[in-house]
């Protein structure tokens, strides 16, 4: 029971969407006077999205200025992050196109956004649409969402920069955050009433073919992350120290897999890890630095489940996925999900809402994601968790030179 604690909510959502997809079954189109609940439910999260976005990235970025001291260590933790994630994309946008989850099922649950407008604009003028807003009123809305998040780090940025002055900026930024993660948390009372009721009226309108999607997508999701986490780790510990970085990361990275999968947390598997990459032979600076920060912005688990999720909702509502703006716009909300938005409260929420409002999906989509999230869950922890060790191995190779696991075990052994 202690195990299951972390997944106590999670396990509640699941039953309440149970519930209502049975209810749904049974009740047919009847269902639909339930949707109401499910309505209100979208509208008080879509209404606190745009200030928990901009309030928790330009915190973030404010309050990271006590880093600057270790500039390279932090701008090659970087990197490595970057190329993780993208490489993490790659590998399920491949796996998408063989099997594509939402294949089979036609939904249509309201208007998107109109293409006809976006396809007469030239690419630079798209560019410019999709990172900018004309005006600071135009900022305030989810369907400028990623102009909301570059205008976040830019004021973040300038806040970590104003000295003493912002200082109390990014005090009074990481107290807002708090006060809206406990809203969101306040929201979050009604979501079993809410899921509960818009999956009842979902299944009532589509039927039980929505389901065998979902199964379809853990199908699919499960396997490519689980060969992830064997093969590309085992490649990534090779590149930061040959044979030998491989031994030792699947020597001690399992407590640390365990751990991510019994607790559902990256942050709670933080000793843990810094215990694996210690005895690894990772330096205490360089580990220090990077297994804390991993568990908030290096997700490569996440940039899986993100691409998974965007191809479920083009396939659900039988749209095209083979396009290359397609595939390069999904690598960066992977990308933004599993580092920028990953290391916001409520990052899972806010990337779902990030795919919506990129492609043009309706609102009602942000629950079908949500789902969707919680079934994949535990393996993507695992992969987000213990990916950082092996990260850490990475940035060691690149500060350190080409044999610092060697000349670490040497120190250690003429000491």
């Amino acid at each position: 029971m202690k195990r299951l604690k972390p997944y106590r909510f999670p396990l509640l959502l699941l039953a309440s969407v149970i519930t209502g997809s049975v209810a749904g079954w049974f009740l047919g189109p009847r269902s639909a006077v339930l949707k109401p609940l499910g309505d209100i439910f979208l509208n008080l999260l879509f209404t606190v999205v745009v200030p928990l976005v901009f309030v928790t990235i330009s915190s973030s970025i404010a309050n990271m200025g006590t880093l600057k001291r270790l500039g390279r260590i932090l701008g090659t933790l970087l990197v490595v992050f970057v190329l993780t994630g993208i490489i993490a994309s790659v590998v399920m946008l491949f796996s998408v196109q063989w099997i594509n989850p939402g294949e089979g099922v036609s939904v249509s649950l309201g208007e998107g956004e109109e293409e006809s407008s976006e396809d007469s604009l030239t690419l630079s003028e798209q560019i410019v649409q999709a990172l900018t807003a004309p005006d600071f009123k135009d900022l305030l809305s989810k369907e400028n969402m990623l102009a909301l998040i570059l205008f976040a780090m830019l004021f973040g940025t300038a806040v970590g920069m104003s000295g003493e002055s912002g200082k109390s900026v990014a005090r009074g930024l990481a107290a807002l955050s708090d006060v809206l993660v406990k809203l969101i948390g306040v929201i979050m009372w009604f979501a079993p009433v809410g899921l509960a009721s818009y999956f009842a009226s979902l299944v009532g309108e589509f039927g039980p073919s929505l389901v065998g999607s979902y199964l379809k997508a853990v199908a699919v999701y499960y396997p490519v992350a689980i060969l992830y986490f064997l093969f590309f780790f085992s490649l990534y510990a090779w590149v930061a120290a040959g044979g030998t970085g491989v031994r030792k990361f699947w020597g001690n990275i399992f407590p640390a897999a365990v751990t991510s999968l019994a607790t559902g947390s990256s942050v709670a598997s933080i000793p843990v890890n810094l215990e694996a990459s210690r005895k690894i032979g990772v330096p205490s600076d360089i580990r220090e630095m990077v297994i804390p920060m991993g568990a908030t912005i290096h997700m490569d688990g996440s940039c899986l489940s993100a691409i998974l999720k965007i191809s479920f909702l083009f396939g659900l509502f039988q749209m095209p996925f083979h396009d290359i703006q397609d595939f390069l716009t999904a690598i960066l909300v992977a990308i933004l999900s599993g580092m920028v938005m990953s290391g916001v409260p409520g990052g899972g929420f806010t990337g779902e809402l990030l795919i919506i409002t990129l492609y043009g999906f309706p609102p009602e989509a942000l629950p079908i994601l949500a789902v969707l999230g919680t079934l994949v869950d535990p393996v993507a922890t695992m992969v987000n968790s213990t990916g950082d060790t092996v990260a850490s191995m990475l940035v060691a190779r690149f500060v350190e030179g080409k044999e610092w696991m060697k000349k670490k075990w040497e120190n250690a052994f003429s000491s």
